[in-house]
């Protein structure tokens, strides 16, 4: 406020110096006379002016104080209020000039009529230029209020001059209208009777060329700045993200379409961060390769036949844990078990397919394939059984077949999952129930040993044929030779 005070207070006084010593037209004995009348006139104004100025802004920006002091989102009104505040103090200091340049070129014309014309002219010239200047100002001391007012992001675009406007009015505060001074006291110089003497016309050019190159600056720099500054924000900002920040969000102050640029780079930023939530979380439900493939070629339901290496794991006795436990401690042993199980599926290149229960289900080979998916599961198998007996108070049995299943989106249009079906899946969870049997907790079928690497193969061993409960053809078994795990 004191700013847009001191700037209107300048340009008072420039134009009343330019129109007591810059205009290039004689004066009269009279006009001398009441010179001090003038001033005093003048400065009675310029202080009436003053204190109007600030008793009216103070009631305009009364919204925006009782809310800096209660702190908190502003109401609609006091957004309002605080946004559209630089425009209506302009607009007051402008009223006030209308005012005050009615009572100084009245008492002027009334002592020399023939500087009428020329006074006016001044007058609204000095009103005009001083008007956006002010705005101007005001809008860039002003930003932090907006910035606070504008932080929901959603603003009336109402009042608010848009880059073009704000162009325009650079250029014809800057130039058009001082420039229009100058034509004019040409053509009055050409045209008219009235003929100004060589050395006060030029006197009074130099002047006015001196306005226009010093507002012409001010108003460039303000104007440049309303616009670099939320530029080079958001620069900086997209720089961020490049480099890898997930939480970048930049200050909105305007309420033109640069505002509305800030807050859509923000609102941009939210909905990628929500998306990468949502992505992080479907990739933890169903398996970062299944994401990928799913966010890559889409989630059409069907399926295809792959040839896959099919892991089963389950816990043994662990619904009498269950029932012998507080529940607390069943999900923090079955939490472990899990945790251990993720990690060596992965370290291995596997895919969790699904946890069932106290179960889970691994595939190698699908969705991406793997050409060494036997391979990958006989190893995993054995590192698993290793690791498991690292944990106390874990037992399980563990699985492991091969072969060709249908691997696919499986369900309803609306709720589906990516899963495979086949005998291998069926003939490795019977192995895991036979495994929970013998000594070494781990059984394989020879069918995925037989596509192993060879050295795979020389870490197992191969045994009787069993009948497996639910399936027509008998399952040659394999176990880890002990002291190759």
């Amino acid at each position: 406020m004191a700013s847009m005070l001191l700037v209107n207070g300048f340009g008072a006084v420039l134009s009343y110096a330019f129109i007591r010593y810059g205009l290039p037209i004689p004066r009269t004995s009279a006009f001398i006379a009441y010179r001090g009348t003038n001033m005093l006139v003048f400065v009675l104004v310029l202080a009436c002016g003053g204190l109007i100025s600030l008793a009216v802004s103070a009631w305009m920006l009364k919204p925006v104080v009782r809310w800096q002091l209660r702190g908190g989102a502003p109401t609609k009104q006091e957004q309002m209020a605080a946004l559209h505040a630089p425009l209506r103090q302009a607009i007051v200091h402008l009223v006030l000039w209308a005012v005050g340049g009615a009572i100084i070129s009245a008492q002027i014309i009334a002592i020399e009529p023939e500087l009428g014309a020329a006074v006016v002219i001044t007058v609204a010239m000095a009103a005009t230029i001083v008007f956006g200047f002010s705005y101007m100002l005001g809008e860039r001391i002003l930003r932090p209020v907006a910035a606070s007012a504008l932080a929901s992001g959603d603003f009336d675009r109402t009042l608010t001059p848009g880059v073009g406007t704000r162009m325009a009015l650079t250029w014809g505060l800057g130039t058009l209208a001082p420039t229009t001074g100058i034509v004019l006291l040409c053509v009055t110089q050409l045209s008219t009777e009235l003929q100004f003497s060589t050395n006060s016309l030029a006197i009074a050019i130099l002047l006015l060329c001196g306005l226009v190159v010093m507002q012409a600056f001010a108003l460039s720099m303000l104007t440049a700045s309303s616009i670099s500054d939320p530029v080079q924000q958001l620069s900086k900002a997209i720089e961020a993200v490049q480099s890898g920040q997930d939480d970048v969000q930049v200050e909105v102050f305007d309420g033109s379409e640069i505002g509305r640029l800030q807050v859509g780079f923000n609102r941009m930023m939210e909905e990628s961060s929500e998306r990468r939530a949502l992505q992080e979380l479907f990739g933890r439900h169903v398996g970062e390769d299944v994401a990928r493939r799913a966010l890559q070629y889409g989630t059409e339901l069907g399926g295809e036949t792959r040839f896959v290496a099919v892991l089963f794991v389950d816990l043994v006795g662990s619904t009498a844990t269950a029932a012998e436990r507080p529940p607390s401690e069943v999900v923090s042993l079955l939490n472990e078990f899990f945790r251990v199980v993720v990690e060596v599926i992965d370290e291995h290149n596997g895919f969790i397919n699904k946890f069932m229960g106290d179960a889970a289900l691994a595939i190698f080979g699908a969705p991406l394939d793997r050409p060494d998916a036997p391979t990958a599961a006989l190893g995993a198998a054995r590192d698993l059984r290793e690791r498991l007996d690292q944990v106390s108070e874990l037992d399980m049995g563990i699985g492991v077949s091969a072969g060709l299943v249908v691997a696919g989106n499986i369900g309803a249009a609306n709720r589906f999952e990516y899963t495979v079906i086949g005998d291998p899946v069926n003939e490795a969870s019977r192995l895991t129930e036979l495994a929970k049997l013998r000594p070494s907790r781990v059984l394989a079928s020879s069918s995925a040993l037989y596509f192993a690497d060879e050295e795979e193969q020389q870490r197992w061993e191969v045994g009787e044929e069993v009948q497996l409960r639910g399936r027509r053809r008998k399952t040659q078994l394999a176990w880890p030779i002990a002291g190759t795990q």
